[in-house]
């Protein structure tokens, strides 16, 4: 099968939905498929098997900063890029992200699967539902990653969606080299802004030992001002932007995984990372969280933007080993659950069928 991975976002900037369309599209071609991925690309292409559209423009959406391509000469790329392909079936990401994907439903080149990642509120499904709508009506199979994406697709767009989740390649976190660390460890990854909910964890060091390192990778919005407020602190390590491997090796290397987000996650894929990588998990008790981390099982689940039981929790995972190795050994067994390979599998099914309603219609 000729399979085309369409994502509106830069392959080359840090992502959640970026690592989803790269590495199902690595497990497809292990399975003997043809597969390109379309994408804007920030400066090199991060894989061989990538047909870059452009550059991005950080644009707002969902509370947060996106590297779209809404550009004409983007959209062009991808028309080109279709036609010269041949693609048996397109599957699009964040289908009604401004530029690539939104051009593909438009023009409906070949059979459409379309995968919403997206939770919380969406102003722009608000502002152009008419158009919105008309444009989910062009494809051929929904998927929604969790109950909450497809909350929000459902609430605006109408329509059925199959349920898919996000998957992980496990081999990169189990096999990485840990990062050396002189005491026990917590390591924070995400964007510097407030739904990320860092300061929740900057304010709950107050409760935890003088011993603890705590590493802190990413930037953002708010990353001067929360430097300044942790300045004091030396257990502080700000690492700025990492890259997949220093990720997996720094998962490797610290003793708890801390995802302390106050809202609009809709599906954990970094909680899975962690699992892979044997680390343990304290986070917020979302609903997107909770679907991947089974509460008390797999982690350590708090309420959002409480200080203090999130350093409850860290402390109980840093002081007591049973506790730790319990959530470990649930956790790898979780994210097995999870891998790429299966829902490469399961996305092949949605496939044949998004070519048989095409061919119907």
């Amino acid at each position: 099968m000729r399979i085309g991975v369409v994502c509106p976002y830069s392959l080359t900037l840090p992502g959640g939905v970026q690592s989803q369309v790269l590495g199902l599209a690595r497990s497809l071609r292990g399975m003997g498929h043809v597969v390109r991925v379309l994408a804007p690309c920030d400066g090199p292409p991060p894989d061989a098997g990538v047909t870059p559209l452009g550059n991005s423009v950080p644009t707002a959406a969902n509370g947060s900063v996106a590297p779209l391509a809404p550009d004409p000469a983007a959209q062009l790329r991808l028309i080109r890029a279709v036609r010269d392909e041949a693609f048996d079936v397109l599957a699009l990401h964040e289908p009604l992200g401004p530029g690539a994907t939104m051009t593909a439903c438009l023009l409906h080149p070949a059979p459409l699967v379309g995968t919403f990642h997206a939770a919380g509120m969406s102003a722009s499904y608000r502002w152009f539902r008419p158009y919105v709508r008309y444009l989910a009506g062009r494809l051929d199979v929904r998927c929604a990653v969790s109950d909450d994406a497809e909350a929000l697709a459902s609430r605006y767009l109408g329509g059925t969606y199959e349920r898919v989740f996000n998957g992980i390649e496990l081999a990169p976190y189990a096999k990485a080299t840990p990062t050396p660390t002189d005491g026990p460890t917590v390591l924070f990854l995400g964007r510097h802004e407030e739904r990320k909910g860092l300061e929740v964890l900057l304010d709950a060091l107050a409760e935890l030992p003088a011993a603890l390192r705590v590493w802190v990778a990413g930037d953002g919005p708010d990353s001067d001002r929360l430097r300044r407020k942790a300045a004091g602190d030396p257990r502080v390590e700000w690492l700025g932007r990492i890259g997949d491997a220093e990720k997996a090796s720094r998962l490797r290397g610290a003793d708890v995984y801390c995802a302390p987000s106050l809202r609009g996650e809709s599906f954990g894929v970094v909680l899975l990372e962690a699992m892979a990588a044997s680390t343990a998990i304290v986070a917020s008790d979302l609903p997107g969280y909770a679907k991947v981390a089974r509460a008390g099982q797999d982690a350590l689940l708090v309420p959002p933007g409480d200080t203090a039981a999130l350093a409850a929790a860290l402390r109980a995972v840093l002081t007591d080993r049973s506790t730790a190795e319990r959530l470990v050994a649930s956790g790898e067994q979780r994210a097995i659950e999870f891998s790429m390979d299966h829902l490469a599998e399961r996305y092949l099914e949605l496939f044949e069928r998004a070519i048989a309603t095409a061919a119907e219609r």
